[in-house]
């Protein structure tokens, strides 16, 4: 199955996978899972193996249930849940703390979309929290429709998140493009069957990405992409 071909007159709405595309949480993300893991080694008294940095960024960009289940399987699911819990509320105190990297232009770029009449929407496997933090820190929340996220229930995946935008916003899936940096933006791109644009300076392994609709190598590339410049 190949992708749809990105036209740019027939665009409507923006989905925008968040971490690797927007902002980066790589230069904190390996001291809070440390954190987070230790509070469970103290609370606990269990010893656990701390993941590598290298182990933690090939999973950023899946599903948070996912991520937590590749990093930590000899845990309940009850307990992953716990360390889980406090990564995402370190990694939000980090980011409301000017933690993390903000892609270069990042408010610029996002608010002339906006004003060119784009629907901007994320379609993250991160959860509420950590994407409000993330859109709130830039200023840009309220340039952005209503978070859909996974709830594992009625959206199960990424996919899922933008043929809930399809249906909502009353468009065609060629009326959509996804914005990403991994192979999870290029599988929603295909269920969802709607133009992917790679951006190739995110948390992509090498080779992990080989289709696509366009690529950018830098978000500032991205209104030319979309034929606005």
């Amino acid at each position: 199955m190949t992708l749809p071909v990105l036209e740019p007159t027939q665009i409507q709405i923006l989905a925008f996978d968040i971490d690797g595309t927007i902002f980066s949480s790589e230069n904190m993300i390996s001291t809070t899972y440390k954190l987070a893991i230790e509070r469970y080694i103290q609370s606990t008294g269990k010893t656990l193996k701390i993941p590598s940095i290298e182990e933690i960024m090939r999973e950023v960009g899946k599903p948070v249930r996912e991520i937590f289940q590749n990093l930590l399987p000899n845990l309940e699911e009850i307990e992953r849940e716990n360390i889980s819990n406090q990564v995402l509320n370190i990694l939000c105190e980090k980011i409301y703390l000017g933690e993390g990297e903000y892609y270069p232009k990042a408010y610029e770029v996002l608010s002339f979309l906006k004003s060119r009449g784009l629907k901007l929407v994320s379609a993250s496997n991160g959860r509420r929290p950590y994407i409000e933090a993330v859109l709130k820190k830039l200023g840009v929340l309220g340039f952005f429709e209503p978070l859909v996220v996974l709830d594992y229930v009625k959206i199960k995946h990424k996919g899922e998140i933008l043929t809930h935008y399809i249906k909502t916003y009353k468009v065609e899936s060629k009326e959509i493009v996804i914005i990403g940096d991994r192979n999870s933006d290029y599988q929603a791109a295909l269920y969802a069957n709607c133009p992917f644009v790679f951006c190739e300076y995110g948390h992509a392994e090498f080779g992990e990405i080989t289709s696509y609709s366009k690529k950018i190598s830098c978000l500032e590339e991205l209104p030319t992409v979309l034929g606005l410049l």
